[in-house]
């Protein structure tokens, strides 16, 4: 061999190095060390090598990970090991029933004094995965299938950049087994761009990945982001493990990416708590869990305890409440919004989520209705999560499938609280009903928006019903003259309650001014461009006097959002309405203060929050960006620095993406905030 082949094969041995280390990096670790442009230049020289030299070209390159022709279908494979089903524990009694089970098993085998401990990491709801390697090599990847045989997928698993196609240090014979899954980030933005191309949007996450894995063209399944945590082995030739913890550590060690949070407690009370622990953290979470998974830490007591028809005993599953359900919608109706929107809600078959008995859902609105493509008698699965209102996430493929399936719904003709007919403005996304003033559905959810915005404690949906009902109040500013005498009147009232309202009352009018701008329920006013036309004009003088040129000057704030200001100041009802808010003592100029993004750790950065967070409001979030210095704006534009990412956060991440603006989640934004 020539002196040159010798260093062009040295090179190319170098790059697969350091392109396993990156991949290791970024797709387990999370922590790239190099910029994509960097990346890139080493595997277009590796490439090149390759195409140059195809002698040096092998089976666990990076280059290898999409290159494979389609397959017309599947083989099957046998598992070196059966890949088993767990026992599932609803709830702790199930769990120490379980324990008691164990104990009692020790001893018929004559062990009196056993101390077990328990080792417990998430359960991810994925795709169960068995990879094979020989000699360090990954030469198979299979699916579970019935446990015994599982289908073949290995050019699709060569695509997931988590998984390492070499492991130094191998034993000659290593199965190591875990889920595939997608993040939900990831998840929305593939059915956003699936609607977007007229296909059928997949149910959840679970559902993608696995779909993702039985493509028959990995370059479908190289084209979305799909990862894998690993949560053990099977056979394993020249190695030994002694504990279930100590193999999750040698997986970690060696390239697999394996849960961060894996936990081991000395006995069951401590286990029960640090599963309730994780049923609290399971929404703030960027991929899917259903619960727990709790195995006997010592591997030969595990192995000891044996198997009962197809399930460990010494593994159990604390499993979750279901987020989801399967139900048929009976009927989209319509409700009216604050600014007169038509929006649409789900009538459903009862049906059980996460503990609670869903018959209403929502659908959003008119955009979302139809993205989502769900109508009149489908099979649809509804979501819940935490104190988030029940949504229709999709019809299912059955429902897509059937035949004599409803017309796609649309808005009502007329109006479902005044009867008056709807129109759509010309070039206009939604449809409404134009009797802001006469509308009673308008008035009931400009009244909930108001007390919400100047945060009045005791004022709820009900009691803004039961006030606008009797006649006590008509519209927002009646609330600051109401009467005690003519509160207690009504049942469920007495003095003392009435008191403690009227009190909060005239406490929110300390409220600053941003505040009772936002609480006007402007549409396209809300909270962050609220805060922001405060700050920048100062007063609601200042603002009423503003021409179009003045008000665009704002953050947030585009040549159609001033306009629309405008025109709701321009009208005699809303001036009469500010008047009498600023008669009644409501605050009317900014206070004194940094405008956001001047001063604090945040000073310069700005940030774009886009759909539901786990814990924070978005008020919240954005008051304490605001406070550390940082500028909240509503649209993603070059001067975004950070996207905050929830729950359903539409195009905006889209728009991120493409900005190569740096997305974060909840935790990330706290962490930012120290």
């Amino acid at each position: 061999m020539s002196s040159k082949t010798e260093s062009v094969e040295q090179r190319a041995s170098e790059l697969r190095k350091q392109l396993d280390f990156h991949n290791h990096r970024y797709y387990v670790l999370d922590d790239p060390e190099v910029s994509d442009a960097e990346y890139d230049a080493l595997i277009n020289e590796l490439r090149d090598i390759e195409s140059e030299h195809p002698e040096l070209l092998t089976p666990d390159s990076p280059t290898q990970r999409v290159g494979a022709q389609p397959l017309e279908k599947f083989k099957e494979v046998p598992h070196l090991q059966p890949m088993l089903s767990l026992a599932n524990a609803r709830n702790e009694d199930e769990l120490r029933a379980w324990e008691t089970r164990i104990y009692n098993l020790l001893k018929k085998q004559g062990v009196e004094d056993a101390r077990i401990e328990y080792e417990a990491e998430p359960k991810i709801d994925g795709l169960a995965i068995s990879l094979v390697y020989e000699d360090g090599v990954f030469v198979r990847g299979a699916t579970r299938g019935n446990g015994e045989v599982g289908e073949d997928v290995t050019q699709n698993l060569r695509t997931i950049k988590a998984i390492p196609l070499r492991v130094e240090g191998a034993p000659p014979l290593l199965e190591v087994r875990g889920e595939v899954y997608l993040p939900r980030s990831a998840f929305a933005k593939l059915n956003e761009d699936r609607a977007a191309a007229g296909e059928p949007t997949f149910a959840n996450p679970r559902n993608s990945a696995a779909g993702s894995i039985r493509q028959l063209d990995p370059k479908l399944a190289a084209s979305r982001p799909l990862s894998m945590w690993c949560y053990g082995v099977g056979v394993v030739d020249g190695m030994t493990f002694e504990t279930q913890s100590q193999t999750l550590e040698w997986l970690a060690e060696h390239g697999f990416k394996v849960s961060p949070d894996v936990a081991v407690y000395d006995d069951v009370d401590s286990l029960a708590a640090g599963c309730r622990a994780w049923e609290e953290r399971r929404e703030s979470l960027d991929f899917e869990i259903d619960g727990v998974v709790v195995k006997v830490n010592d591997l030969e007591l595990q192995r000891s305890l044996g198997v009962v028809g197809r399930e460990p005993r010494g593994a159990i599953a604390w499993k979750f409440p279901p987020m989801t359900a399967t139900t048929k919608l009976n009927r989209v109706a319509w409700n009216v919004g604050r600014t007169g929107h038509m929006i649409p809600f789900a009538m459903l078959e009862p049906v059980q989520v996460s503990g609670v008995t869903v018959k209403l859902a929502t659908l959003h609105n008119e955009e979302d209705l139809r993205r989502k493509d769900v109508r009149d008698g489908d099979e649809v699965i509804v979501m819940r999560a935490g104190d988030v209102i029940p949504q229709v996430v999709s019809p299912t493929a059955k429902a897509q499938k059937r035949k004599n399936r409803a017309a796609p719904p649309g808005p009502p003709e007329r109006c479902p609280a005044c009867d008056t007919p709807t129109v759509k403005p010309e070039e206009g996304v939604w449809t409404i009903c134009p009797n802001r003033a006469g509308c009673p559905g308008q008035v009931l959810q400009h009244v909930k928006h108001f007390v919400g915005a100047m945060d009045i404690d005791g004022f709820g949906e009900e009691t803004a019903i039961r006030f606008l009902r009797e006649g006590i109040i008509k519209d927002a500013a009646d609330i600051y003259e109401l009467d005690e005498e003519r509160i207690v009147q009504l049942d469920g009232f007495g003095e003392i309650s009435a008191r403690n309202l009227l009190a909060n009352i005239e406490a929110s009018k300390q409220q600053p001014f941003f505040r009772v701008l936002y609480a006007l329920g402007i549409p396209g006013i809300g909270w962050v461009n609220a805060r922001n036309l405060a700050a920048q004009f100062g007063s609601m003088d200042a603002l009423l006097e503003a021409n179009e040129e003045q008000i665009v000057e704002t953050d947030g704030i585009g040549p159609e959002k001033a306009k629309v200001l405008i025109e709701e100041f321009e009208d005699e009802r809303n001036r009469e309405l500010i008047e009498r808010l600023r008669g009644l003592g409501l605050q009317m100029e900014q206070e004194g203060g940094p405008i956001p993004g001047t001063e604090g750790p945040l000073a310069g950065k700005t940030f774009v929050i886009t759909g539901t967070l786990p814990n924070l409001s978005r008020e919240d979030a954005t008051q304490r960006l605001e406070e550390a210095g940082a500028k909240v704006t509503n649209s993603v534009s070059k001067k975004t620095d950070y996207l905050v990412l929830g729950a359903d956060p539409g195009s905006k991440l889209a728009k991120a993406e493409k900005a190569g603006t740096e997305i974060i989640d909840e935790d990330g934004l706290l962490a930012l905030l120290g």
